[in-house]
Order: structure tokens, then sequence, then C-alpha cells
């Protein structure tokens, strides 16, 4: 399964079947056991560079791309981690820079297993585990760590006192984890949601926010208040405007005129404008308005509103591909494909809800066509609409497509994401 890769190094794919072993026991929440693994690797956790530490259910990976960019704009050496994998496993540890090696990985996936081994830990605590210990390692200017899922018990939040927490796009996902039932907690779901992510806040850290409808925005409150964290939101302590030929960004410390981002998408302007005011609300590293400006420019995140290149997958169409696949993601979409009409080629894990992205992007719906996500349980066609077609793989599927030049959009899981960028020779690099 593409949870866990396959890589064509006989050593990275010894270690990757012992990862594909784990599971997370039933019931089992808290930080106990990461801190535990941690501390029998000489805890890296508290010997990293100043870290950004991104929470969020919608943009994280975009915006952690985004502050890459611009610390590396700046001459910065940066470490980064994100998940999930596209096409490779390296992708989730970015040593100063670059991809993990796979002699390197194969050593380290090696030393983490080995030392867990009594502790059953899950395969993201052994993932995030790894990427400390590299980190802690390797010299650096900077970390950037991506949580996983939401945020009080992801296994990122061992981190003691970061740099700056940001909390992006929120939205309903992974109901089954951050919806369980719980005494104490928020019981809106979009509230529990707000209150999951913000469990990152950390005492006298900068938690920067994007600006959230009242009862989202009182959690992020009431988080900032109850780790006695500066709380920094978009709306209040920051400002943003996006005019047709710029990003207008100001804080207390004075306005900027930035360019808009090359990513596709109107959402992205807001998840630049987050790395931004991330940079600016903490004092660990400094970075100059050129290299924000030029990392808004010159980042680029795949598989996020991603035009594909000429290759085998496309046949010399439009084709656009996107992992989204809950309702905060259609919204995205329909609003980029807004008086466009489409073909939209889906291939969805059969525990998401197929009208996350159909009903949003229902006005330029011309054709849907299901396609199976390699190695996992998948929706059929017929859960996404009556005439829905069907094919066998999303090669087919775009050639089945009338020759009329309309766009094609492939979406619904970031797994058939993967698949597609390595069949188009796009693998993330």
């Amino acid at each position: 399964m593409r949870d866990f890769g396959r890589s064509d190094d006989p050593r990275v794919q010894a270690q990757l079947d012992r990862l594909a072993a784990l599971s997370v026991p039933q019931g089992r929440l808290g930080l106990e056991t990461i801190r535990e693994l941690l501390e029998r690797l000489g805890d890296p956790h508290k010997k990293l560079p100043p870290v950004f530490h991104v929470a969020g259910t919608n943009g994280k990976g975009s915006v952690c791309a985004f502050l890459r960019a611009m610390l590396e704009a700046d001459g910065k050496k940066v470490h980064m981690t994100t998940s999930p994998h596209l096409v490779h496993y390296n992708e989730r540890i970015r040593v100063a820079g670059e991809l993990i090696s796979d002699k390197r990985l194969a050593e380290l996936l090696d030393e983490v297993l080995n030392a867990g081994e009594d502790l059953a830990p899950s395969f993201f605590e052994v993932t995030i585990a790894a990427a400390f210990t590299e980190f802690a390692r390797v010299p650096a200017d900077a970390c950037i760590v991506e949580v996983g899922v939401g945020g009080r018990f992801d296994a990122t939040n061992v981190l003691e006192q970061p740099a700056a927490c940001g909390i992006a796009a929120l939205g309903i996902d992974h109901e089954r984890f951050l919806l369980a039932p719980e005494k104490n907690v928020p019981q809106d779901p979009m509230a529990r949601i707000a209150f999951e992510k913000a469990g990152i806040a950390k005492s006298g850290v900068p938690l920067v926010t994007l600006e959230y409808d009242a009862p989202l925005q009182l959690e992020m409150f009431w988080a900032a208040a109850r780790s006695n964290s500066p709380l920094a939101s978009l709306g209040e302590d920051w400002q943003v405007r996006v005019s047709q030929s710029a990003l207008h960004y100001s804080d207390a410390l004075g306005a900027l005129d930035l360019p808009l981002p090359t990513m596709s998408g109107a959402h992205q302007a807001l998840n630049s404008a987050l790395a931004v005011a991330m940079i600016r609300h903490q004092s660990a590293v400094t970075v100059s308005a050129e290299a924000l400006a030029q990392g808004i420019h010159g980042s680029h995140w795949p598989a996020r509103l991603q035009r594909l290149a000429s290759g085998p997958v496309t046949s010399a169409r439009e084709v656009w591909l996107d992992g989204g696949h809950n309702a905060s993601a259609g919204a995205a979409l329909a609003k980029h494909f807004r008086g466009r009409e489409l073909h939209l080629i889906l291939g969805m894990l059969d525990v998401k809800d197929p009208a996350a992205l159909v009903e949003p992007l229902s006005a330029s719906i011309e054709s849907i066509t299901a396609v199976p996500v390699p190695g996992h349980d998948h929706h059929a066609a017929s859960a996404f609409a009556p005439d829905a077609l069907s094919a066998p793989s999303v090669i087919a599927a775009v050639a089945s497509l009338p020759d009329d030049g309309l766009p094609v959009l492939i979406a619904g899981s970031l797994y058939l994401a993967g698949e597609v960028l390595q069949l188009n020779n796009q693998v993330p690099n």
C-alpha cells in the first residue's frame, strides 16, 4: 500500500516492510509512546534548530512549502518533515534541503525501529522519531514540521518550544479520530476540530492563525489563553488584501507588497500570507522581505491544483491534479473552476464522503469517471452519481473522454495523486 511505500533499494524496502507491520493499538491516545521512543534516541526533538510547527485541515502542506521556499530564498538550510508522501517515503524527510538518501533512510529506520521494538509504536511515530533524529544530527538554520492528524495528540506535538505555531484552514476530516467521544472537550464538531488543531499551542510561542468563524475563533482564543501563547490572528494582528497583481500584507512591523503565488488556486494567497505571518511573528529566524517575495513566487507543492505536464497521463489535454478529498477541498476546487465545464476523474477511499467533491463542483461537471485507488478500498462509480462511468485506470479514463477541449480534473485521494505523478513521470524531488 502507498501508505508505506515501495522502494527499488532492498535496504529501504526491508525497513518499509517493518513499518508496514505497525499499527496503532485500539484506543491508544497520548504522547507517552513517542516520548519514550525519543528518549531512547537521545531526545532529538530537544536539539532541533528553530521549528515552525504547522497544523490545519487543508493547506498546511502548502504553508510548509511556502515557509521552506522563503527560508531557502534567504540562504537558510532547512529541514522539513511532511506527510503523506506521494510516491516515495523519502519525501517525508527533507534534510538541509535535500530528500533523505536511500542509504541513510535505511540506516535511520533500522535504528528507530530497533529502539522501539517493545513499545509497539505507530507508523507515524516511527516516522517522526526518524525525522527528528536526523534533523538533530545534521546542522541547519530552521526546521519545518507538519502535523499529521489533529494536533493535540499528534506525534509531532512533543515539540516543546517551537519558534512559531501556525493553524491553516479548518474543516471536517478524520472524524473517526478527531471527533471521538471524550469528556471536557467541545461538542460542536467544528469547534472540536479547532480545539484539536490548536492543541499545538505552547507557552510563550506565537500561535499564528487565519480568520475563522466566531465559534472557531473563540477556540483559538481559549487555546492561546490556556497555553499562555501569544495569539496572532488574521484580521486582528495581521492583515492581508489580495488584488489582481499583488498580495498586500501588513502587521505591527509594517506593510509589504508581495507577489501573488504561482501555485494555482485563490486559497494559496492566504496560505502564503500565513507563512509570512509565522515568520514575522517570531524572532528566532530573520528573513528579508525580498526572500519572502521570492519564496511566494517560487514555491511549489505537488498534487495541489497542479497542472500536469505533457506525458503518458495527459494525452496532450489540459489535466489538473489535486489530492483533495473533503468538503473544504471541494469548495476550493469549485472556486478555481467556477464558470468552466470539466471532466472529473475521481478515485476516493470508501471511508470518505463522495459528496464532498461532487456537490461543490456540480455546476462545472460535464462527466464523472470513477477509477480505483491502487492498494486501497475505494468507492464505485455509483457512489458519485447515477450516470457516473468507471475505468480501470487513470490513463484509461483520460483516453475514454471525448475530444471536446474541456479540462480534466483528477481528484479524490493523495494516494491516487501519487500514482498519477508516477505514471506521468513527475515524481516529486
